[in-house]
């Protein structure tokens, strides 16, 4: 997985019932846009993320 700043992540629930968190990349910390990303996410909470495959990226320039 490869990101930039501003693009979006989508971490998928894991159990039934369980909602989607959406967050925007503020940083991109590993070489060549590769992990770990500082996301805040849309609650305002901020961590530093290595995704799993649980994990979809929306690039900026495809987001609607």
């Amino acid at each position: 997985m490869q990101a930039v700043k501003g693009d979006r992540l989508v971490i998928h629930g894991k159990q039934v019932g369980q909602t989607d968190r959406h967050g925007e990349v503020l940083e991109v910390r590993g070489s060549d846009g590769g992990p770990p990303y500082l996301v805040r996410f849309d609650d305002g909470h901020e961590t530093l993320l290595y995704p799993g495959a649980d994990c979809e990226l929306e690039h900026e320039h495809q987001a609607h």
